[in-house]
């Protein structure tokens, strides 16, 4: 159990997290949670921890972080890389900070593997094999992700079909687990199959598929009008190249490839809804095999306050029947 597990199983009150697919809300849910819960938020997304990347990666706004203090956001340049090993000693520090304030510690973000790996751990593995990262990452280039994704199904079927062929980060590590070892990381990734190692609640934003993919479309023709296109521009002025993790964030390349002249404008809008969407129906995929992280139904009717409230009167009731890690006994989101 590494530190961050230790801090949170100290808590006198229970960590609580909310997450759910890109588009569904949860800043505007998160940011009446943790005033109702006397809470303070440590960012759950993966491309937040970039300065500089301010409209692609949807951040709070500044009013939302007078509202409530936000922790892991802007803590990194965006050439530099941010692993989940980094992130985890980030969010220790949060905690610490957090607790010393006296407030409750509310996660809110959608990166599903920094979710998994605070509610289930992570298997540290063997150490970076530079040289296999970087012919596979040559080789990819050249042939694509779905030849990655060939080269890692031959060894690891099961990891081969969770992982998107365009996540070529997970892809090599994935192979570079087994060359290391002689085992497929599928094998020790248990997070499906244990239980917690955090006392904890946790729930996700669950809407409609065609509201949710509405809501995207409209968010992000919203974030090109905002100036996303300049941000991006801004960012290739850097001294350095964005890094492999930040290109990562969704938008970012398609914006690339209309500032090179590869694409149009509108290819890059319809390209980047596209690819969100994709992302989200993954990210839901993920999280409906997380039985602890408990669905909130939300529609367009709900206000955040309203979902807020729905949620408040769940844990509630959670603490008063004793079941402080046990949102998975009861099924208590729906309560009116």
């Amino acid at each position: 159990m590494t530190e961050i597990h230790e801090l949170l199983n100290r808590l006198d009150r229970p960590p609580v997290f909310l997450t759910g697919p890109t588009g569904s809300g949860k800043t505007e849910v998160g940011i009446e949670l943790a005033e109702r819960l006397g809470a303070e938020i440590v960012s759950m997304d993966s491309m937040a921890v970039y300065r500089r990347m301010e409209i692609g990666t949807a951040k709070p706004s500044l009013e939302q972080r007078r509202r409530v203090p936000h922790y892991l956001l802007d803590v990194v340049e965006p050439w530099e890389e941010f692993s989940v090993s980094a992130y985890l000693r980030h969010a220790a520090e949060a905690v610490r900070r957090i607790v010393s304030r006296g407030k409750r510690v509310l996660f809110v973000g959608g990166t599903t593997l920094y979710l998994v790996a605070l509610l289930y751990g992570i298997e540290s593995g063997p150490p970076p094999n530079k040289e296999l990262r970087r012919r596979l990452e040559q080789e990819a280039e050249v042939r694509g992700g779905e030849w990655l994704r060939e080269q890692l199904r031959a060894v690891d079927p099961v990891a081969a079909t969770r992982i998107h062929p365009n996540d070529r980060k997970r892809l090599i590590r994935a192979i570079e687990f087994y060359q290391a070892t002689g085992r497929p990381i599928s094998s020790v990734q248990r997070h499906f199959r244990g239980r917690p190692c955090v006392r904890a609640f946790a729930f996700y934003l669950d809407w409609p598929r065609a509201e949710l993919y509405a809501r995207i479309n409209e968010r992000t023709e919203r974030m090109f009008a905002s100036g996303w296109v300049d941000e991006v521009r801004a960012l290739l002025q850097l001294p350095h190249p964005l890094s492999k993790t930040a290109l990562q964030a969704h938008g970012y390349r398609p914006i690339l490839d209309y500032l090179q002249g590869w694409r149009s404008l509108e290819e890059a809008k319809e390209l980047t809804a596209t690819q969100t969407r994709q992302y989200a129906r993954r990210q839901l995929g993920w999280l409906r095999q997380l039985r602890e992280v408990r669905p909130v139904p939300v529609t367009a009717q709900d206000r955040p306050e309203d979902v807020a409230s729905r949620i408040v009167q769940a844990i509630r009731a959670a603490e008063q029947a004793g079941a402080a890690m046990s949102p998975v006994e009861q099924d208590t989101t729906n309560q009116a």
